[in-house]
């Protein structure tokens, strides 16, 4: 069985939607907005503009 590359950590929001997903092979976080018909995916960055990075469990 194939392990799911991203993984979401984090939720808020049932139409204004934000959750925070998880890249499993580099540990790079993503933030995902969903409002309406509209949504993006983009990076989530640190204050010095840097990814914010999560340990990777196997």
């Amino acid at each position: 069985m194939e392990k799911d590359r991203f993984k979401k950590v984090y939720a808020q929001g049932s139409l204004n939607v934000m959750e925070i997903w998880v890249d499993q092979e580099t540990g790079v976080n993503y933030l995902f907005h969903h409002s309406g018909n509209a949504a993006g995916f983009t990076p989530l960055l640190d204050r010095d503009g840097k990814p914010v990075i999560s340990p990777i469990v196997r």
